[in-house]
């Protein structure tokens, strides 16, 4: 077989020919049809939420996941790929609520629950073209004509299911929740920003900001050019200054 030779390589050329190929001759589906059974490979993919455009973090994290299906296919195995839509209920809630001008507690009276619901399962498929559009582009395979979708009954009830089976085979239990150790007065801060990204925010403003405090405190009784007593840490970036500033 004779490699065809490219001079003057135009990539984004390259791509449509071999895109086009792949879509006329349908390929991907069969090369899940022509390794019917063997052995088969299973890979569960975290799916992506269509409420949101995609990134390039998202074409870097699905070029390495495709790798692995592609290496598995090429080593004999039946690699089905099912696509599917993490519809995840907050961020898309306070989205609607925000283009609505309403809050929570007019959810009922402004607006039924019906219609509020509609609104979100509309809001949550917001970017599905782009999504379609840009696994197509980058040749990730995945089937996207029959994917799961989180809000479809049939998915949740599967799933309290398998939570039934797993409790009748007592392989659930009840335990505490580990989280960071913060000696300040805030935990009901701490325990908000487990659910809302506005509140983590705030609160590490806030944490921020006592640890300010403490550090103005802890300078007016340390002997100058001393490092402060403690142990200092930090999550996001932008309190780093104030660590370095408390270690000298």
């Amino acid at each position: 077989m004779k490699y065809k030779e490219y001079k003057g390589i135009d990539y984004a050329e390259i791509a449509t020919e071999v895109l086009s190929k792949w879509k006329k001759e349908d390929i991907f589906a069969k090369s899940v049809e022509s390794r019917e059974g063997a052995p088969s490979f299973t890979f569960y993919e975290g799916p992506p939420s269509a409420n949101g455009t995609p990134g390039i973090h998202h074409v870097m994290a699905r070029a390495v996941k495709d790798i692995f299906c592609r290496y598995k296919t090429l080593k004999g195995f039946q690699v089905k790929r099912k696509g599917g839509w993490d519809t995840h209920g907050l961020p898309v809630e306070l989205q609607v609520e925000k283009e609505l001008g309403i809050t929570k507690e007019d959810i009922g009276n402004k607006i039924s629950v019906e219609e509020y619901n509609l609104k979100c399962k509309e809001a949550v498929m917001k970017y599905k073209d782009q999504w379609d559009d840009l696994t197509e582009k980058m040749g990730y395979w995945v089937d996207l004509n029959d994917p799961y979708i989180t809000f479809n009954r049939d998915y949740m009830e599967s799933l309290w299911y398998l939570l039934k089976k797993l409790y009748d085979k007592e392989l659930l239990y009840e335990d505490l929740l580990f989280n960071h150790i913060h000696r300040l007065p805030v935990p009901d801060l701490v325990h908000m920003s487990l659910t809302n990204r506005g509140v983590t925010v705030m609160l590490r403003i806030l944490l921020l900001s006592l640890s300010l405090k403490l550090l103005i405190r802890k300078m007016s009784s340390s002997s100058p050019g001393q490092p402060l007593p403690g142990h200092w840490q930090q999550t996001p970036p932008w309190p780093l200054a104030v660590i370095l500033t408390m270690s000298r």
